[in-house]
């Protein structure tokens, strides 16, 4: 794979507070706590410091590693490359030994500006329009500095599966007009565990979001590119999640560009913004020299043009797939519950998911 990064390696590192604007805007809402929650600017979730350290530079140098495949983890394996007239997509996956199975994806939007696409990802309010799993999403603590978040989703899951829940941290770095976004599960002790929904501790779904050239080949940046790594630990039959991922992956990601296209046409409208997708614009600011600095790599791209097997590989953790953001493929079984029949029909419910 060509290196992402290309810009010289001076080894600097620089972090921003927003900039006057931002905190000018941010002052104002903190002013007018007190009135109705429904407004999109106002938001009476706690305030915290405390939560940038849930989501730390360790977290960015992780997912850039991720870009340039350099975290030491096995090769990818291509498993689709899909396209319509305005989106492309690609995914791979590997599995290794000591956790769930890895997901990697790339799509393409065109006509699409990566500010937009990041405030989708980051707009609960919005999001239930295109991911019709998410049923509830709640922000527990903020960071108006650092744009670092605490959140809680609750998301429903087909027939005789329980619903999960996922505590997440998720904060932004910005380069330029690239956005590395890392979400991932971290702990929460002041909310226990519940038996329903059921807890989501191994959640990982980071994303790099970027202008690239259109496909139409005139030379202009008006395209964008969504970089996902995802993988969770469902604590499901792996077959069932593989299969789902096989099956319906496509499907529940063409679900993704309407939601764009609706959410595009409303910003033009002059719809104000959500509270979580104002915190999306609230970035740390880095150097492209300090990307460069985690290394680049010149590995090659022979795992991408290598085919997905369809046979069991002996992985006992299953795995569901999010893009862009936040899509996940969401169907789980507890375990010891059925019979290889039913196994099988809730996998085929599952690959149904991405159709509707």
């Amino acid at each position: 794979m060509k290196s992402y990064f290309s810009s010289p390696c001076l080894n600097s590192f620089t972090m921003q507070a927003p900039n006057p604007e931002s905190l000018a805007l941010n002052k104002d809402v903190n002013s007018k706590k007190g009135s109705s929650s429904s407004s999109p600017m106002k938001c009476d979730a706690p305030r915290s410091e405390e939560t940038s350290d849930s989501v730390t530079t360790e977290d960015l140098n992780h997912l850039c590693q991720l870009l340039e495949e350099k975290d030491g983890g096995l090769p990818w394996i291509q498993m689709m490359d899909r396209s319509t007239p305005t989106m492309g997509y690609k995914a791979w996956r590997r599995e290794p030994k000591d956790g769930p199975p890895q997901y990697r994806s790339s799509t393409i939007f065109e006509d699409a500006t990566p500010e937009m696409v990041r405030d989708l990802f980051w707009d609960d309010q919005f999001r239930p329009k295109w991911d019709d799993l998410l049923t509830n999403s709640t922000t527990l603590e903020e960071c108006p500095t650092t744009g670092t978040m605490k959140v809680q989703w609750i998301r429903k899951f087909p027939f005789f599966c329980k619903d999960r829940e996922y505590i997440i941290g998720r904060r932004i770095w910005e380069c330029g007009r690239s956005y590395y976004c890392v979400t991932k599960g971290i702990d929460c002790p002041s909310m226990p565990k519940r038996d329903k929904p059921r807890r989501v501790d191994v959640y990982y779904s980071s994303w790099c979001i970027r202008a690239v050239e259109s496909n139409r080949g005139n030379g202009q940046l008006t395209a964008c590119e969504v970089l996902l790594f995802h993988h969770e630990e469902m604590g499901i039959p792996w077959e069932i999640a593989k299969l789902g991922v096989r099956k319906g992956m496509w499907g529940m990601v063409q679900k993704i560009e309407p939601g764009l296209r609706a959410y595009q046409e409303a910003r033009a409208a002059g719809a104000p913004l959500s509270r979580a997708a104002f915190m999306a614009q609230v970035n740390t600011k880095i150097s492209p020299d300090y990307l460069q600095s985690i290394g680049t790599t010149e590995n090659s791209s022979e795992t991408e043009n290598a085919v997905a097997t369809d046979k069991p590989q002996g992985v006992n953790i299953p795995k569901m797939l999010v893009i862009g953001g936040a899509v996940a493929l969401a169907c789980s079984l507890d375990r010891g519950l059925v019979t290889k029949y039913v196994i099988f029909g809730v996998a085929r419910r599952f690959a149904n998911l991405g159709k509707r």
